[in-house]
């Protein structure tokens, strides 16, 4: 009788069996290279979800510090969203909450104020400076209209504002009347076009009672200008920076401003019948820069017709000859302590 061996493997079985083997073990070798980057990728899920943890434990003083070191380091800060402190505002609902109290990141703004987008941007300048508190704000503004309307979107902060700088991009742009805003301390002026004679006069007649600082390097002043102004509003200024036409404009400013102690200052030199000489006790800093229209360097030489008794710093800057002599004179007659010198020639207009 014929038996059958049914333990005998058959040549198609072995080669599943291999080949199964063979699927195993590629498999392992896989979840053994991969195991390591699985581990590390769990780690850092573990890692970033403690790291946000512990952020969302910091305690608010120590989130409002952090906050403001993430601030740009501009003078005025800018209402973009990609930008601190608005950006702040957009990460979670503990982090608005946090930016939103801190009235240190909303005491400086710079923006520019225009007639298409006034709804939005009162709602915008609105929220901005509402979050300040009760901080003192510094703002710089673009303005494109009449200051009327920029001077209503103020008024509500006109007591929080001590600096304020107005670049008029308009002939529109005045008169700035900003004698009600009481807390001003600094205000820069700079028209990027031609200006109203009598729409200036009639801002600068009456300055806040508190102002110190008073920037206005791109317009020109004459003596009948100076004369106009209030002796009592100019008095009270300690910085002063603006360009006068005319050597008996300089002599003018100094009288019309007995508490000065730094002044700079551009002039347009020529001619004059008679310049009034004027002594400032109180002006530390002096820096003139000048250029000659008609007349020869001795009779427009700025300093022919001062005394400056408490001097320290005088930068000059001209474009004539230097009158040794006479500004030896001036040294002597002011007797004053000069700790810094500095001269720049530059080629001007002559006659």
């Amino acid at each position: 009788m014929q038996t059958s061996n049914s333990n005998i493997d058959s040549p198609p079985a072995t080669g599943a069996i291999v080949r199964e083997h063979s699927g195993l073990q590629t498999a392992r070798d896989g979840v053994c290279h991969h195991h390591p980057q699985v581990i590390k990728e769990n780690a850092n899920i573990i890692q970033s979800n403690a790291v946000s943890s512990a952020i969302c434990r910091l305690p608010t003083e120590i989130l409002s510090e952090i906050f403001i070191h993430c601030l740009p380091q501009d003078e005025h800060l800018s209402p973009r969203a990609s930008l601190a402190p608005i950006l702040l505002t957009t990460i979670c609902r503990r982090w608005r909450q946090v930016a939103i109290s801190l009235p240190r990141l909303w005491c400086t703004l710079q923006m520019a104020v225009q007639e298409p987008d006034w709804q939005k941007l009162l709602i915008c300048c609105n929220s901005w400076l509402e979050r300040s508190g009760v901080r003192p704000l510094s703002l710089k503004l673009k303005c494109y209209h009449d200051w009327d309307k920029l001077q209503n979107l103020l008024q509500p902060y006109a007591q929080k504002i001590l600096s304020l700088t107005l670049d008029f991009l308009t002939k529109n742009g005045g008169p700035f009347m900003v004698e009600d805003f009481h807390a001003l301390e600094e205000l820069t002026i700079n028209p990027y076009v031609a200006f109203p004679t009598n729409a200036l006069d009639r801002s600068l007649s009456k300055l806040p009672v508190n102002l110190r600082r008073l920037n206005m390097n791109r317009m020109l002043f004459n003596r009948e200008q100076f004369n106009f102004f209030s002796d009592s509003t100019w008095a009270r200024l300690t910085h002063v920076g603006l360009t006068v036409n005319g050597l008996d404009a300089f002599t003018c400013l100094l009288r019309l401003c007995p508490n000065l102690t730094s002044l700079t200052i551009t002039a347009t030199l020529y001619l004059v019948e008679h310049v009034e000489p004027a002594t400032h006790l109180n002006l530390q800093s002096l820096s003139v820069s000048w250029i000659a229209l008609l007349g020869s360097s001795e009779d427009l030489f700025p300093f022919k017709d001062i005394t400056l008794p408490n001097l320290r710093v005088l930068e000059a800057t001209h474009d004539l000859q230097w009158e040794h002599e006479q500004f030896m004179e001036f040294l002597m007659r002011s007797k004053c302590s000069l700790e810094r010198l500095a001269f720049n020639r530059v080629m001007g207009i002559t006659a």
